[in-house]
């Protein structure tokens, strides 16, 4: 079932999807060679303690950690560790959720480590963050899930990228997990057609090489099956009559 949201719903929606916007900011400050994955973790979980926020990550499915740290071929969901130290040239993708008031907010970033990444992984970046982008300025009423979808994954290919099958995006609102599902590819015209108060995650995960993921015996870091280099990012997005409404920025 879909659950489409009221304004008051969507004003408490954005107030959480702005604390994580603000999480996610002091973490990135924070990226650099040297630092540990849990070191971006303690200062996650410190500042949505003090926005008033509850981790969404934390406790789900016993998951043990507020962030998602996913590091150079780690797709998502990696978990974060003091042995896992940065270093220059790495990429990480910092996935953030809190709930306020009973309303989840979900976004992610992946960030350089250190003052310069290879040419072809500030590509990753800059295209991953690109499809984003357009599959959000799909998100208007009378479009479908496809229409978004495939505005992600017609970019990833044309810029010689892979776009993963095995995680996709999703509802949002007083769950973390909500109908539809939103994958990063489709044909346009199919799916699920968006609403006026529906409120979708979108998040594109794309591979330098082959699209295929596997995960490790951890239970939970998605990596990919070739060893190629991934990126991730994410907003939470809103349908509304005059447009996306981007919750998360």
């Amino acid at each position: 079932m879909i659950n489409c949201k009221s304004q008051s719903e969507l004003a408490k929606m954005k107030r959480s999807g702005q604390i994580v916007r603000q999480v996610l900011d002091a973490v990135k400050a924070l990226v650099a060679p040297g630092v540990s994955t849990m070191d971006l973790e303690n200062a996650a979980e410190e500042k949505i303690r003090e926005f008033g926020a509850k981790p969404a990550f934390k406790g789900y499915c016993d998951y043990p950690c507020v962030l998602c740290t996913s590091v150079n071929n780690e797709i998502i969901h990696g978990i974060p560790s003091e042995k896992r130290v940065l270093k220059e040239g790495d990429i990480v993708s910092i996935d953030c959720g809190v709930v306020l008031d009973g309303y989840y907010g979900d976004s992610a970033i992946t960030v350089p480590v250190g003052k310069a990444i290879a040419p072809e992984l500030q590509k990753l970046l800059d295209v991953t963050e690109t499809s984003l982008k357009r599959a959000i300025a799909e998100v208007r009423l009378g479009k479908t899930v496809g229409d978004v979808g495939a505005a992600v994954q017609e970019y990833v290919e044309a810029n010689g990228f892979s776009v993963v099958r095995e995680f996709v995006g999703h509802g949002i609102g007083t769950r973390l997990h909500e109908d539809p599902q939103v994958p990063n590819f489709g044909t346009r015209g199919h799916g699920t057609r968006l609403r006026e108060g529906m409120v979708i995650a979108i998040e594109p995960m794309v591979n330098i090489g082959k699209p295929g993921a596997r995960v490790l015996d951890d239970k939970w870091t998605a990596v990919t099956e070739d060893g190629s280099y991934s990126a991730h990012f994410e907003h939470t997005v809103a349908v509304t009559r005059n447009g996306p409404l981007v919750l998360t920025e």
